[in-house]
C-alpha cells in the first residue's frame, strides 16, 4: 500500500513538472507580441455663437451625419437683420448721389463698411458646420438667449479617428513618421485595422495614469500618434474605444 501511494505521488509530481514545462514553452516561445493599448480619439471642432441672439432652430440631433457647410443653428437676429435693411438702403441712397455728384467718395467708402459689416453679422446668423462630420454634443434648445462665445454644438470627422500609444526609448528609435502599423479593436475578435504614424512626441515623459501598472508608469515614454483614417470608412472605430497596436518588428 505505501509503495502504490509512493507511485501514485511520482505520477501527479511528473504531471505537474510536465504542466510547469508547457506552460513554460507556451510563455517564452508560444506568446503573441507585445501590444501597446491606446485610447482612440477623433479631432472635435466647438462651433459657437458670434452674435447675441435668441436661437430660432437647432436642425440636428447628436449622432446625426451632416455635410460640410450645412446650416446646423439659425439665430433669430431681428435688431440685427432691420440694422442689415437700413444699411443697405443707406448704401443704395449714397451710391445713387454719388452717381449723381452729390455725395464724396469718403461718404460712398462709409457706407459700403456700414453695409458689408452688416452683412457678414448677418450671415453669422446661420451657423454652418465647417467640416463633413458627426454631431457629438448639442447644448442649448430653440428659444435660449445665448451671447458671443456661447458653446452652440461640437462636431468630429469620426473617421479621422486616432489614438497615442506609449513606446519607450529603445522601441521608438526604430519609429517614423509614415511608418504602416497594424491594430486590433478586442471587442470585434481583434479585428485589424491599418494604421500609420503621424507624428511622434520630441521629449519623453512619464507613462500615464491610466497605464495599469506603478511599474509601466514609472518608466520614460514617448508619445507616439497612430491615425487609422484610411481604415476607419465604416466608422467602426470610435471615440473612447480602446485600440491595441502592433509594432513593425513583430508583424
Amino acid at each position: 500500500m505505501p509503495e502504490k501511494r509512493q507511485s501514485i505521488r511520482r505520477i501527479l509530481i511528473v504531471l505537474i513538472i510536465v504542466a510547469a514545462a508547457a506552460m513554460g514553452f507556451k510563455f517564452y516561445f508560444l506568446r503573441g507580441p507585445f501590444l501597446y493599448a491606446g485610447t482612440l480619439e477623433a479631432t472635435k471642432v466647438d462651433l459657437s455663437a458670434r452674435l447675441s441672439s435668441a436661437i430660432r432652430a437647432v436642425n440636428v440631433q447628436e449622432g446625426a451625419h451632416v455635410a460640410e457647410n450645412q446650416e446646423l443653428v439659425l439665430l433669430s437676429c431681428e435688431d440685427i437683420k432691420i440694422a442689415a435693411t437700413l444699411a443697405n438702403e443707406d448704401y443704395r441712397r449714397v451710391v445713387r448721389l454719388f452717381r449723381e455728384g452729390s455725395a464724396s467718395q469718403a461718404m460712398l467708402d462709409q457706407a459700403t463698411n456700414r453695409k458689408e459689416d452688416a452683412d457678414v453679422r448677418v450671415n453669422w446668423c446661420s451657423v454652418r458646420s465647417p467640416i463633413q462630420g458627426t454631431v457629438l454634443n448639442r447644448y442649448h434648445e430653440p428659444g435660449e438667449w445665448v451671447n458671443p462665445g456661447t458653446k452652440l454644438l461640437t462636431l468630429a470627422n469620426i473617421r479621422d479617428i486616432w489614438a497615442y500609444i506609449y513606446v519607450p526609448q529603445p522601441e521608438v528609435s526604430r519609429l517614423q513618421v509614415g511608418m504602416k502599423l497594424k491594430g486590433y479593436l478586442p471587442e470585434l475578435n481583434n479585428r485589424e485595422f491599418d494604421g500609420k504614424i503621424v507624428k511622434i512626441n520630441e521629449e519623453a515623459e512619464f507613462t500615464p495614469k491610466n497605464v495599469q501598472t506603478r511599474a509601466e508608469r514609472t518608466r520614460l515614454v514617448f508619445g507616439v500618434k497612430v491615425s487609422f483614417l484610411e481604415s476607419n470608412a465604416e466608422e467602426i472605430l470610435k471615440p473612447g474605444m480602446t485600440i491595441e497596436v502592433k509594432l513593425p518588428q513583430d508583424q
